[in-house]
């Protein structure tokens, strides 16, 4: 017999556990995409747009700083055993997706 707190109580602090940690890796996740769609879609309007270099590079440099940022909280071990590794794919594509961007920047 149990006293009915076994599963119950471990399920609901879980489940807290992933809003503390999901919320905050959410909001870097969608940060991140606005910055690949950014970078994607609003590039340079000529070779003579300097400016619009710049912006591109800024972006797609923050981007994968925060796609590392992703990547080094989802592998914390309290998170990684709460969240799972599926956390891992939204950092890793849009990393690649902005390297791939500015290398061929030009």
């Amino acid at each position: 017999m149990t006293d009915g707190c076994g599963d119950g109580a471990l399920a609901r602090d879980r489940r807290w556990v992933r809003w503390v940690f999901g919320v905050p890796l959410g909001l870097v996740h969608l940060l991140n995409a606005a910055l690949v769609y950014l970078a994607v879609s609003a590039g340079p309007a000529g070779e003579w747009d300097t400016q619009g270099y710049g912006g591109t590079e800024l972006a797609c440099l923050l981007a994968v700083f925060l796609s590392v940022a992703g990547i080094l909280i989802t592998l914390i071990p309290p998170v990684r055993r709460t969240m799972g590794l599926w956390w891992l794919a939204p950092p890793l594509v849009l990393g690649v997706i902005a390297w791939v961007r500015i290398a061929t920047l030009g």
